[in-house]
């Protein structure tokens, strides 16, 4: 108990909010936004092996299987832009919080050797129904030496939910090979679109989640911290701005017939403009967003600099 209380006295900022008994703070420490206290690793562990699949999440799967044209829109721009920097005959992707596995059966349909960990014991039996190759746990010290060498890594929604995502990105990087890209995405919370929503519209935050988020990034401090963890960021992006809705009057916030109403219309216009003719234009859209701070998702990718060695230290 001495050991946890000293971690969350080390964590001190400026209050944002409080939320189901937890403060929110920009934290002067670890650079990124997150809660206290920090829930412990016995406490997250039971939630993601066994109930974030089954209670948090339980439409998840099936609407997965729903969108996945336009998932794979999203996932050919990822593989797209990690294949610009890869050679062929280099391209393996070890994809961390795989989740059911449809990101690298992508990247198995277009010749990539994948892998996944994912410690839902539901996602990773699904995950293996098609096909994919998902060691079923945490990512440990002991799969850190085992998984050496991946030139692609892709973490999706993975960081917000981790009590230490500084100490996780140094082992990432560890496991990574010199030269080798990193594609990470996260919630962008505390947008300038947030902002208003909140400040002139009158909206609650609504988009903290804790327990199961701890932390909160932007584009700004998602670079700062893969920075600090010895990887050099290389490009950034963003997912399509869903809180453009709430800006125009469509309240999906704890409504989910009109937050499938309004996915539906995002996916809609998402497909479309992948067309040829249209391509060019939506990367260069969703690119312009990121540097503006706005889009859902942060996506942002970064490679391991040659010469870096395994370990870097703070």
């Amino acid at each position: 108990m001495r050991q946890v209380f000293r971690l969350q006295e080390a964590h001190r900022g400026e209050l944002l909010d409080r939320v189901k008994g937890y403060d929110v703070i920009s934290c002067d420490g670890c650079g990124f936004v997150h809660i206290v206290p920090i829930p412990s690793e016995e406490v997250l562990k039971n939630i993601y092996q066994e109930e974030y699949y089954t209670e948090e999440k339980p439409l998840y799967i099936e609407r997965l299987e729903e969108d996945m044209e336009w998932w794979n829109t999203i996932y050919d721009d990822r593989y797209e832009f990690m294949e610009s920097l890869l050679p062929e005959g280099k391209r393996s992707m070890l994809d961390v919080g795989c989740g059911p596995g449809t990101f690298l059966k992508r990247g198995k349909e277009r010749g990539w050797k994948v892998c996944g960990i994912e410690p839902s014991r539901v996602a990773a039996e699904y995950a293996r129904g098609l096909g994919i190759d998902v060691i079923e746990g945490f990512f440990t010290d002991e799969l850190k030496e085992r998984l050496r060498g991946f030139r692609g890594m892709h973490l999706s929604e993975v960081l917000e939910h981790l009590p230490h995502p500084e100490e996780f990105l140094r082992d990432i990087n560890d496991v990574l090979e010199e030269g080798g890209v990193l594609c990470c995405v996260v919630p962008n919370d505390y947008s300038p679109v947030q902002k208003i929503l909140s400040e002139r519209l009158g909206f609650a935050p609504y988009w903290l989640a804790p327990p199961h988020h701890i932390n909160y990034f932007s584009f700004t401090t998602l670079k700062g911290l893969l920075e600090r963890t010895g990887f050099e960021v290389v490009h950034h992006t963003a997912m399509f701005p869903m809180d453009f809705f709430l800006l125009m009057g469509e309240n999906y916030v704890g409504d989910d017939k009109v937050g499938r109403r309004c996915h539906r219309m995002r996916k809609r216009l998402d497909i479309l403009l992948s067309a040829s003719e249209l391509e060019g234009f939506r990367k260069a859209l969703y690119n312009l967003m990121a540097t503006y701070g706005v889009g859902r998702e942060v996506v942002m990718y970064a490679r391991k600099p040659a010469g870096q060695g395994d370990r870097v230290d703070a």
